[in-house]
């Protein structure tokens, strides 16, 4: 393994991003190496804690590399809408889930296509995207249409209604916010099977105090060097976007691992990153307050101070 930069350095370390840069260091030099689902292989540990301050605008916006955070943003926006095809996120060009359907396309047909001439046809073809973008009841699906059934006298189970976890924790934050009950749960054990990949970040709860509203998340499974950056912007955003509707001020984001972990095939990423430091403090403008969460765009964003060193692209373990 070859060696990474050393956690000492003359800049002041108090930048929230040294959390971040911390838990690399300590996975890809102390983590456990395990076998994995992918077969690519990790370095893990087992258990994570970060914290991050929101106020004043402030969001958990690596600096040490560029994060595409419209990009994310587009993605929460999707989920919020419950959808569970690609079509919509390859319009945009949003490319985070086609890899799943690519690859079951592929096995299946044996074709070899490229992933930009499978997110045009997944744009262009109805049939095409009726039958290759699914995804199952993933996150959206389980934030807003959570599936009820009903018993029956017969013994029987009848659909009920959908559960929109989101619009209940919205108002269960307006009408009761000392709950401890506001949590999004995105873990269905009875459709796990029917997912092209079960939530990895599953678990969110708020908690109000003093006229703020915090959020812990906690994430099963963690891909540090590709995954987290997202993970920490989408989550923080939607506490954002939950507190404008509540009328609180937004206070800290916790964010929690289980799994949390580097591929083998990320080192080079790792190290390059390892060797930056952390410079800048972006800050999220929401623009305006639509009616409901389900109804902002991706107009409604502005990060004005973001100045990111260089992208670092790494191979993504479908």
């Amino acid at each position: 393994m070859a060696s990474v930069p050393s956690s000492t350095d003359s800049r002041n370390r108090t930048h929230p991003e040294y959390q971040y840069l911390d838990l690399m260091r300590e996975i890809w030099t102390h983590g456990s190496e395990r076998r994995d689902r992918t077969g690519v292989g990790t370095r893990s540990v087992f258990g994570a804690m970060l914290r991050f301050d929101l106020t004043g605008g402030k969001m958990p916006l690596l600096t040490t590399k560029r994060v595409y955070w419209k990009t994310a943003t587009r993605e929460m926006l999707w989920f919020l809408t419950g959808d569970t095809n690609i079509r919509e996120l390859c319009r945009q060009n949003v490319q985070i889930w086609t890899d799943w359907p690519l690859d079951t396309y592929r096995c299946e047909t044996g074709e070899d296509i490229s992933r930009e001439e499978f997110s045009a046809r997944i744009v262009a073809e109805d049939d095409f995207a009726a039958r290759w973008g699914e995804l199952g009841p993933v996150y959206g699906k389980q934030w807003v249409d959570w599936p009820t059934y009903q018993y029956q006298p017969d013994g029987s189970y009848r659909k009920g209604p959908g559960i929109n976890q989101v619009a209940e924790v919205i108002e269960s934050l307006r009408n009761n916010p000392g709950s401890r009950r506001h949590i999004i749960e995105g873990w269905n054990v009875a459709q796990l099977d029917q997912m092209a990949l079960p939530p990895c970040h599953k678990t969110y709860q708020f908690h109000v105090a003093d006229g703020r509203l915090n959020c812990a998340l906690y994430q099963r499974s963690c891909d540090v060097a590709l995954g987290l950056p997202f993970n920490l912007w989408s989550a923080a955003l939607l506490q954002r976007m939950i507190a404008q509707q509540t009328d609180l001020e937004p206070g800290e984001f916790v964010w929690m691992g289980g799994d949390t972990h580097l591929y083998l095939n990320h080192g080079e990423l790792v190290e390059e990153q390892l060797s930056r430091e952390p410079d800048g403090h972006p800050t999220l403008v929401l623009t305006r307050r639509p009616d409901t969460i389900f109804d902002y765009t991706i107009e409604d964003f502005e990060v004005p101070d973001y100045a990111p060193q260089g992208a670092l692209k790494a191979p993504i373990a479908v």
